[in-house]
This record gives structure tokens, sequence and C-alpha cells, in this order.
């Protein structure tokens, strides 16, 4: 099975655990999506919230007889015995989170299909109102996701999940992620999930950026955060191209830029800093390439033009005439060209 989905189909990790609380009693769940965006921690949040005790299983160190159970003679009868993991005795409901299962060999994989479609192992039924959850990555991950057969997916509800940068800014300032790296992230937005490098090397996660906030913690509060130390920190945590800004920006002192937007509404607050600036500069270019700011009144990208200044003005517009016009900065466009080029007159194209 190719667990490509498209990207409008894909949930995010808030709704995704909404689906699992509300579903999971009845449904079997299988949450995908790339490595360190925070299923499992999503998974165990909503058990916990449910009141239900989480029983993990993980798909690649496990063997079937894990999940069957193992045989005894009882009556001149071989009956399997399940293991107490999936059958406890006090016989309360609770979550049952099957981690990695699409990195699960094929033979352990059949052995869940009794439990996700009918919620039994062997003779032996799960206590009324347990939650059976998988999840895994996709096969586009590299990581070492096996081929699911279509007798298990078609036991199961799958959930391709999305990284939403709301959700992730609002849980990052809640659980104390590091200001220089939120504010990082929110001036290179594509950075929060990169795609899965061809070797492995690290590379930025929601879950990477957390682990490389918790390391600085860690290391200023032993007094030990250089510059030097925060870049081995970084680039054994993130993508090195990430890494390298990142740490570039700190060292420049440059945590408070601000998403791209926000200049454009309120220009006053553009850096004095020139090195923040040519930062900005490049962010909103690639803002207007990629056509991020769309819909922008025409007053507001006009006065973030006015405001930056005729350098760095114009190379904003350079290669990118036709995006901003389409912002309607025309007249103020040809002006600049004007007095760069030092032509006397620029007129707009004639139109039939």
């Amino acid at each position: 099975m190719h667990s490509k989905a498209h990207p409008t189909l894909a949930v995010t990790l808030s709704q995704a655990k909404e689906l699992v609380r509300c579903l999971a009693d009845s449904e079997s769940l299988l949450l995908l999506s790339p490595p360190g965006v925070g299923k499992s921690a999503a998974i165990e949040q909503a058990a916990r919230e449910a009141g239900l005790e989480v029983r993990s299983l993980l798909g690649t160190q496990i063997a079937p007889e894990d999940v069957s159970g193992v045989p005894k003679i009882t009556n001149d009868r071989a009956v399997f015995c399940p293991p107490r993991l999936l059958l406890p005795e006090d016989d309360k409901p609770f979550c049952l989170f099957l981690d990695e299962l699409p990195a699960a060999p094929p033979e352990v994989q059949k052995a869940f299909y009794s439990l996700l479609l009918e919620r039994r192992v062997g003779e032996y039924r799960l206590p009324r109102g347990t939650w059976v959850v998988a999840a895994g990555n996709r096969s586009e991950d590299r990581a070492l996701v096996r081929t699911l057969s279509s007798a298990l997916v078609n036991r199961v509800f799958v959930v391709p999940i999305r990284v939403d940068a709301a959700e992730w800014f609002a849980w990052a300032e809640r659980t104390g992620i590091r200001s220089e790296i939120r504010g990082f992230v929110r001036f290179v937005p594509t950075a929060l999930q990169r795609p899965v490098p061809p070797d492995p090397v690290p590379f930025s996660t929601p879950r990477s950026w957390a682990l490389l906030s918790r390391d600085l913690d860690l290391a200023e509060g032993g007094g030990r955060l250089t510059n030097e130390e925060r870049r081995a920190l970084a680039f054994g945590r993130v993508t090195p191209h990430d890494a390298g800004l990142f740490c570039a920006l700190c060292e420049e002192g440059l945590g408070d830029l601000r998403p791209v937007p926000e200049y454009f509404d309120d220009p006053t607050r553009l850096p004095k800093n020139e090195t923040a600036m040519w930062f900005l500069i490049s962010r909103t270019r690639n803002a207007i390439a990629a056509g991020e700011l769309v819909g922008t009144p025409a007053e507001k990208a006009n006065g973030f033009l006015l405001a930056v200044g005729e350098e760095y003005r114009f190379a904003l517009i350079l290669d990118l005439v036709e995006k901003w016009a389409d912002l309607g900065v025309s007249e103020l466009m040809l002006r600049t060209l004007k007095s760069v080029t030092g032509l006397p007159e620029i007129a707009p194209a004639k139109t039939s």
C-alpha cells in the first residue's frame, strides 16, 4: 500500500486527537505522518483525558506470539493464552497503542487482523470500551516502513496527518519552547517540517525543534551555552541549512524577527540591524515568489516598499516585478527602476 494522501485529505494533530477520542472505542485507527510530528503524544494524551491506561506494543520489536499468545494444554486441548498486556485481569478498558505498525514484519501485521477488526485475541475479547489505535510513518518517509497488506488496511480507519504551524506555535508557547526557536520558525515557516533526507542525517521536525529547545535549556542551565556549543547542538538536531541559519540569527541577536505579514501591517517594526534587514528581505522575496502574500491590500504593499528604502526595495522587486504588480505597486516599482537605472523615463506598456 502506498500511504500518500492528497494534502487536503490530511488532518491536523488536534483533529486526529478528536477523531481518536470519538471513534477509538469502536473503530481501529491508524495514524500516518512523517516522523517527528507528535502522533504518539497525541494518542497518549487523548487516552489520559479519557481516563484510560495506555498499553503499548512496538511493531518492530514484537513477534507474532506476543500478540496471539502461547499455547497451553487445558482439558486435553491446546488453548492460546494471550499476553497479559492485551488481556488485563481486572477487565477494565484501556488504550492499546500499536506503535510503528507499518514497520512490523508481515507475520506480525497478520497477527493483528482479528485484534483490529473484532477486538479479539484468539478466543478472548478485549474489555468493552477498549481503544485500539495504531501509528506509523508513510512509505515515502524512508523510515523502515514495509508494505501494508490490503487485508490490514481494510481493517482500520486510516488517518493521514499534516503539520499545522498555528497548532505547533500554540503548543510551543504552552510548553515553554525557547523564544528564539519560536521566532526562527515564524521567520522560516518551512523549517518546522523538512522532507526526510535520503541520507541518515538530522533533519527538522516539530520533535527535533522541541528536543533542541530542551538541549539548549540544559546547556544554558549548566553554564555551557557558547556560540560553538549552540552550533554543535543545532547541527546535531535539525537540517544543516536550518541549523546554520538559526545559529547565525542567534549570534546576530536577531531572535525578535517577526513573520513577514506583520511588517506589511506595521512598517515601523522593521529591524534597525542591517543583517536583520537582509534576512527579512530574503524571506519577503521567498514569500512573494511563493504567493504567500496574495490578497495583501495595495496600500499595505506600497507602504512596506516605501518604508524599506530604495536599496532594499530594488532587491525586493528584482525579477519579481509581475508578482509585486499583482499586489498593486506598479507605479512605485517604475519609480524605483528609473532611479536605479538612471533612465529618464520608463513608461508603462501600452495595452490594446
